[in-house]
C-alpha cells in the first residue's frame, strides 16, 4: 500500500528516544521559517492543528506504542501532494523548538515524486 511519509532507521531510533523521554509524539511540517522545510517534532497536541492543516499520515514506528501523527499545512500540500516524504535524522543542531534539538541532530526531509501507481492508490 502506497504510503506519503516514511522513516529511516535512524530517524525511528531517534523517534523512541524522544517518546521515550517526552511522551507520544507528532510530526508538522514547517514551510519557510527558522528550518526552512525541516519537519518539527513536537510533543502530541503541543503544535495545535486544525482546518489549515492536512494529515498526511500517522506513522507507526516500531517500539511506539501510538502512531505518530505527520501533518502538514494545507497550502504547502497543495504544493507538495505529489511528494513522498521520507523522515530521516542528520548530525548539526537545527534552529528551531523542535524535541531533537538539544541532542545534536536534527531531522529532515528526504523527497521523491509519487509514482502514478502510488498516487492511485493515496486518490
Amino acid at each position: 500500500m502506497a504510503t506519503r511519509v516514511d522513516v529511516t532507521p535512524a530517524a525511528a531510533a531517534l523517534m523512541r528516544q524522544l517518546r521515550e523521554q517526552h511522551g507520544p509524539l507528532m510530526f508538522h511540517q514547517s514551510g519557510g521559517c527558522c528550518d526552512g522545510s525541516s519537519p518539527m517534532c513536537y510533543l502530541e497536541g503541543e503544535f495545535r492543528t486544525g482546518g489549515s492543516d492536512v494529515l498526511l499520515q500517522s506513522l507507526a514506528v516500531e517500539g511506539v506504542p501510538e502512531p505518530i501523527t505527520f501533518w502538514m499545512s494545507a497550502s504547502q500540500f497543495a504544493l507538495w501532494k505529489h511528494t513522498h516524504l521520507t523522515v530521516d535524522v542528520v548530525p548539526g543542531r537545527g534552529s528551531g523548538f523542535s524535541l531533537e534539538a538539544p541532542e545534536g541532530v536534527r531531522f529532515l526531509i528526504r523527497s521523491r515524486l509519487l509514482t502514478e501507481r502510488e498516487l492511485a492508490e493515496l486518490d
